[in-house]
């Protein structure tokens, strides 16, 4: 099966879908659409998506001679309500292959109760750089924060370079502060052990002065940085 039947069309309106790999029944991405977006995306026919970690996987997957899994988890839905299943979804998976959180996932995504008492008792930051802002997964976090920060994004390096600090945010507030040294190509030559990724860019650094940290870690960053939808994980502050 790789289409619905045009009569049931109307009655699918939106709807939330993992893909899965077959090889070992692993979740790598998360996505909403109507009609047979489903289909099209399992079989890498998505415009855009050549150069992504996600499309990668589904070559690989195609390439052993497997065919890309899939679960629709809810239909009939509008499409607000599509996004907030997406966003939930995306957040139980972490490590999965989507760029960005989801909608509403920087404002009112997973958390601890002593996270969402922090979020909203933080003072919004007033940036006094130039910043670059690097929205970093939560579990990619979890070994090393400057890891997680410096590895592996899709940027004008001519534009990062002029950065005087970057900073990582998760949720809305900033939780940690970096200096940049050098961007160089993100390639397992320049990173051992590192994916390799086309096309993006990583940063050789160090953690920025205490003064700094102190100046912008823990607070939130301003809601003009903050627009529902936006699936850019870099932002710039210049």
């Amino acid at each position: 099966m790789n289409t619905f039947p045009n009569e049931i069309l109307p009655k699918l309106k939106y709807y939330v879908y993992r893909l899965i790999d077959p090889r070992n029944g692993e979740t790598f991405y998360v996505g909403k659409g109507k009609g047979n977006r489903v289909f099209s995306h399992a079989d890498g026919e998505i415009d855009g998506d050549s150069l992504t970690e996600k499309m990668t996987r589904i070559r690989q997957i195609l390439l052993s001679g497997f065919k890309v899994a899939h679960v629709i988890h809810r239909h009939g839905l509008d499409e607000k309500s599509a996004f907030e299943v997406e966003a939930a979804l995306i957040d139980a998976y972490p490590g999965i292959t989507n760029i960005s959180g989801g909608h509403g996932t920087s404002q009112f995504g997973i958390m601890h109760a002593e996270e969402i008492l922090r979020r909203y008792q933080a003072e919004t930051a007033e940036f006094e750089h130039k910043i670059l802002l690097i929205n970093v997964n939560r579990s990619a976090t979890e070994n090393s924060l400057y890891e997680a920060t410096r590895y592996a994004w899709r940027l004008s390096t001519k534009k990062a370079e002029k950065a005087n600090y970057i900073l990582p945010i998760q949720q809305g507030l900033i939780v940690g502060a970096f200096i940049a040294t050098e961007w160089i190509e993100a390639t397992p030559e320049n990173f051992p052990g590192r994916e390799a990724f086309g096309g993006r860019w990583a940063f050789i650094g160090k953690e920025a002065p205490d003064k700094i940290k102190k100046l912008y870690v823990g607070k939130l960053i301003p809601d003009k940085y903050r627009k529902q939808g936006a699936a850019n994980p870099i932002k710039y502050s210049y």
